[in-house]
């Protein structure tokens, strides 16, 4: 079938990215789903770092490749074997797990090998590219390829939720609340009376403040440059929210970085209480370098943890938050910033590169 999406031709296009227009939106031939794959409606899609780190080149990825990791819509078409219902609305993850490799037996903690290598490669985990242009094959991006109005994914990247769930919500629970809400619950649950810190308030960091602002007797404090953002996570419940030049004094017994650069990541450690967890999910630069004090880690005890996708497994934990959202204690739509069409897509891109945006949402139609 012929669907419209939104395909990065080149890396490295000089900003703004409204004028030099890196992301083209072409129509493309898309196949039918293979064995255990489905074709899915798209209804909505989050503009997540991930995506721009591809647009800049801060993550090399193959090209041409359709963008966008975090989505939801309706699926309706299936391959042979696949067991989600036509109909049946979807969240999609980035990062499909076959159950059955060594990173899979981890339990969340390390990815999924097959998957990730499909990831590298722009293909789906069952192998290959379902998408088609005018000039050959076109690349998936983590499987997803949601900055369209279709797509075809392995019935692995994607977990069924209700019908009730809005499909903005259902997309966020996707990417940034496994990974920042996954951080919380599944790396260091925070215990009552103490304080949980989240740096870099971003879709992923404002998630975390939800997640871990829903934990009874726990304080919670965010940590961000930008004003708008400290006004987004006291509007996401954190009991406080500061610049990093206010932060003296303060110290967290769970610090969650979120931002994916240095300074962010050297600012969750120095923030980190003796005894405490320092939790990265930021993805910053290859190449990029630290400095800490190995002598503070072992003489105050201190944990300092990576979490890809909040080492969460998503058939898991996208339920999780899915029933904490219907129960009202995971608004998640209160990290929606602004809803654009796909056309828009290259200005959604400068309002994240300059900050002026928490999830915009793109919707296909």
């Amino acid at each position: 079938m012929r669907i419209r999406g939104a395909v990065l031709e080149r890396v490295g296009a000089e900003p703004p990215y409204a004028i030099s227009r890196p992301l083209v939106i072409r129509e493309l031939d898309l196949d039918e789903p293979g064995p255990g794959e489905v074709r899915v409606r798209l209804e909505a899609a989050g503009v997540c770092h991930s995506d721009l780190s591809v647009v800049d080149g801060g993550r090399p990825r193959p090209v041409p490749m359709l963008l966008g990791h975090e989505g939801a819509g309706v699926v309706d078409a299936c391959g042979d074997g696949a067991t989600v219902a036509v109909g049946q609305r979807v969240a999609i993850t980035f990062l499909p797990r076959c159950g059955d490799c060594d990173g899979c037996a981890t339990d969340g903690v390390r990815p999924c090998i097959p998957g990730s290598t499909a990831n590298s490669a722009g293909e789906l985990v069952s192998g290959g590219s379902r998408l088609r242009g005018r000039d050959g094959r076109i690349h998936h991006h983590l499987g997803a390829s949601v900055f369209a109005d279709y797509t075809v994914v392995d019935e692995r990247s994607v977990v069924p939720v209700g019908s009730d769930v809005p499909p903005a919500v259902a997309a966020l629970l996707g990417c940034a609340v496994l990974t920042g809400g996954g951080a919380v619950v599944n790396v260091a649950p925070p215990r009552p009376g103490t304080t949980v810190a989240v740096v870099g308030l971003g879709g992923v960091g404002l998630a975390a403040v939800l997640v871990a602002s829903g934990h009874a007797d726990v304080r919670v404090v965010g940590v961000d440059p930008i004003a708008s953002k400290r006004a987004a996570a006291l509007n996401c419940g954190a009991d406080a929210a500061l610049s990093p030049d206010e932060i003296d004094g303060l110290g967290a017994d769970l610090v969650i970085e979120a931002a994916g650069a240095v300074p962010a990541f050297e600012t969750a450690i120095s923030l980190t209480k003796p005894g405490g967890t320092t939790v990265s999910v930021g993805l910053p630069p290859a190449g990029a370098i630290a400095g800490i004090s190995p002598l503070a880690l072992v003489a105050e005890g201190r944990r300092i943890v990576g979490s890809y996708l909040g080492s969460a497994v998503p058939a898991r934990d996208i339920p999780l938050f899915e029933r904490m959202w219907r129960e009202g204690r995971l608004p998640v739509e209160r990290l929606v910033s602004d809803e654009l069409p796909l056309d828009e897509i290259n200005v959604a891109m400068d309002r994240l590169r300059e900050g002026a945006a928490l999830r915009q949402v793109v919707v296909p139609s």
